[in-house]
C-alpha cells in the first residue's frame, strides 16, 4: 500500500493533489482565490459601474444574476462586514 486511501482518492487527481494534465488541459473548471479581498466601501459600490460589478463577482467565482441594483447588494453583501453596511 502506497500510503494514500484510495477509498478518499478523487478521480483524475494524483497523489500530490494535482491534476493530471491530460484532464486538466482542456478544461477551465477550478476555482483559484484572488489573493486580495477586495477593499472598496459602501460608497465605492453603490456607485460602482455594472461591468465592475461583473469583473469582481466573476474573479471570486460569485453569480453574476439581476440587474445592477441586484449585484451591488450582493457585492455589499459579500464582500463587506455588517458594521461597513450601515455607513
Amino acid at each position: 500500500m502506497s500510503g494514500t486511501n484510495a477509498a478518499y482518492a478523487m478521480p483524475g487527481m494524483r497523489q500530490n493533489g494535482y491534476r493530471n494534465q491530460e484532464i486538466s488541459k482542456n478544461k477551465c473548471s477550478f476555482f483559484q482565490m484572488p489573493l486580495h479581498y477586495p477593499r472598496f466601501k459602501k460608497s465605492d459600490y453603490e456607485t460602482m459601474p455594472e461591468w465592475k460589478l461583473d469583473c469582481l463577482l466573476k474573479e471570486y467565482g460569485l453569480p453574476i444574476v439581476g440587474d445592477v441594483n441586484h449585484k451591488r447588494r450582493f457585492a455589499m453583501g459579500a464582500f463587506l462586514w455588517p458594521s461597513e453596511l450601515d455607513n
